[in-house]
Order: C-alpha cells, then structure tokens, then sequence
C-alpha cells in the first residue's frame, strides 16, 4: 500500500523557514518534518511514498536524490568519478516525487497522481504533522466498516490559558493552561482511501478538505478512526519550537520508531 504525501503548500504561517524551502522539508531535531512522518509509516510496514511536490519541489527531489550518499559511507575514485558505497544505513524506501504543480489544491494533487498511485487502497497524510497514531488500527477500522475514506481524529493541543470569570465578567476567578482535553475534536490529516475518491475530485482547484469529503459524507462513506495520544502541526514558528523542544527532551513523543 503506498503513502501519499501531501508536500506542495506554501507554508505562508511559517514563512520565517518557508521563504527557503518547502514546508515539509523545514527540520525538526536536524531532520526534515516529512522524514518524522515517513519513519512513522515505515514502523508500521510502510515503505513505498509518493511525495505531492508543488512549491520549491526541486529542493524535495535534491533531498531524495542525495538522500542514500549522504547516509553512507562511501569511496569515491576522484579520476575516473567511480563511487563505492562502503557501508550504508538508509531506511528501505522507495520514493516517488512528483510535481503537481505551484498553484494546485490538495484535491487537484490527489488526482493528478492517480496515475502513480494507482487503482488501490493507499493512506494519504499531510507534510507538516507528527502523531503516535496507530495506522494499522485505522486500516482495520477502516476495512470493516466499508469507506471510502477513514480520517483519523484527533484533540486540538490546548494553546492558549483557560479562564474562568465572575459573573459580571470583571475578574478572573481562576486560570490555568489550556489541558488538551478542553479542544474539540479535528482532522488530525492521517486518512485511509479507496480509489473511488478520485471521482469525488473535479480537478486542480478541489482542495481534498472541501468538496472531495462533502461528497463523501453525504454519500455515508466517511468513517473515523479516535486517536487518543499525541499529535502536533507546524503550522507556525511556536509549533516548530514546541517540536523542537520535544525532540531535544530524548523522547519525543511521536517517534515510536525508536
């Protein structure tokens, strides 16, 4: 089954990294944030991506390019430009990077590699969020109940303090920092699909988010797999910090892989 990467948006909320690159190519821990998520795959069996480039897509397919040299050990005949691998420690991937265009929507990008993915199931994920969702569990939720289309959801991480006020709402009666529990439910981007969703898009201005799903909602085929534990977008600089700072602790939550 292949994943489906989502990699081609501006990531105009983190412009301070994007002006550069790619937002799933902006690092957490020294690694690309798409590397996170493709180790989370890769931990449950899958190893085949193909990697929905738009915006600076040269700089995702330099990363993959060079991806193998730069995580071996190799000898290389200056002369004759003969390289040996001498010892290599690269994950057993197979990537495929495809442009979709700068201007593209989700759902236009989704179509557009039908081609590449293929007339089968594939899981689909965005380039710029890390879980310790269980995709395996999605799979089988998602194959007994029949859907199209199986979205994981997930709890909004607290972001802000929560308060409460008096009555007249002219004094703070108590406040502390905003529990995870206190968000409501959302699309946590992690999605088991059938290839009948291709029929669902129109063309490149469907963003997948909007009609592709109304359509599928409304025809019953849109089920939910309820993830529990973590999860966390970069969708700004105070998300990447926080990320980041994960990372740093030695046990970062989402790397089940380790």
């Amino acid at each position: 089954m292949k994943v489906v990467i989502l990699a081609g948006g501006y990531g105009s909320r983190l412009s301070e990294e994007t002006t550069l690159r790619p937002k799933p190519m902006v690092e957490v821990g020294g690694r690309p944030i798409i590397w996170h998520i493709m180790k989370l795959y890769s931990h449950f069996g899958f190893n085949e991506f193909v990697v929905l480039a738009g915006y600076k897509a040269e700089y995702i397919k330099t990363y993959f390019l060079n991806y193998a040299m730069c995580k071996s050990d190799f000898t290389v005949d200056l002369a004759t430009g003969e390289v040996t691998v001498v010892k290599s420690n690269v994950e057993p991937w197979k990537v495929t990077v495809l442009d979709t265009g700068v201007e593209t929507m989700t759902g236009g990008r989704i179509k557009r590699a039908r081609h590449i993915i293929g007339e089968e199931r594939f899981l689909l994920t965005y380039g710029d969020g890390v879980s310790d969702t269980n995709i395996q569990k999605s799979i089988e939720l998602h194959e007994r109940d029949g859907n199209w289309i199986t979205l994981t959801a997930v709890t909004q991480p607290g972001r802000y303090g929560a308060l409460s006020l008096s009555q007249d709402a002219t004094r703070v009666r108590s406040f502390r920092e905003k529990r995870a529990s206190d968000g409501g439910l959302i699309n946590g981007g992690f999605f088991v699909c059938e290839p009948e969703v291709y029929d669902l898009i129109d063309g490149d201005d469907d963003m997948w988010e909007d009609a592709p799903m109304t359509r599928a909602v409304s025809l019953g085929k849109v089920g939910s797999y309820w993830h529990h534990g973590y999860w966390q977008s970069m969708d700004s600089l105070r998300d990447k910090m926080v990320l980041e700072k994960a990372w740093e602790s030695g046990n970062p939550p989402w790397a089940i892989w380790k």
